[in-house]
């Protein structure tokens, strides 16, 4: 993992997560591309309406942590990067443990996958 690659991770994960937190579901897509692929826990979405959507949908009093995995440049303005992210829940409902796949292209997330959790070795 690059320094660059995790700092460029990192500045849109932080934003992402402090979007989450206030419930901003318009601030959230403001951090995805006006083409980006997005393939939450429901079906998958291309575009900002869709990401907005999704995180509309979601309940009062969430959060998210979050821990990057691995990072890689793939080129100057693309990152891709494996998160762990744990997804909390004010109501009586148990924590949600994922891995996020993100593409980050020039500053905004491009593609963005969930999977169950898989920890590296």
């Amino acid at each position: 993992m690059t320094v660059s690659s995790a700092t460029t991770l990192s500045d849109v994960l932080d934003a992402w997560q402090q979007a989450i937190a206030a419930h901003d579901f318009t601030g959230v897509a403001a951090l995805f591309s006006e083409d980006a692929v997005f393939q939450g826990l429901h079906p998958y979405s291309v575009g900002r309406q869709g990401v907005a959507d999704y995180y509309a949908a979601q309940p009062l009093g969430m959060t998210v942590d979050y821990r990057i995995v691995e990072a890689r440049q793939l080129a100057d303005d693309v990152t891709l990067g494996w998160i762990a992210a744990d997804f909390s829940f004010v109501e009586d409902r148990p924590p949600a443990s994922v891995s996020l796949t993100v593409v980050v292209r020039n500053g905004l997330v491009a593609h963005y996958h969930v999977s169950p959790r898989i920890d590296a070795a």
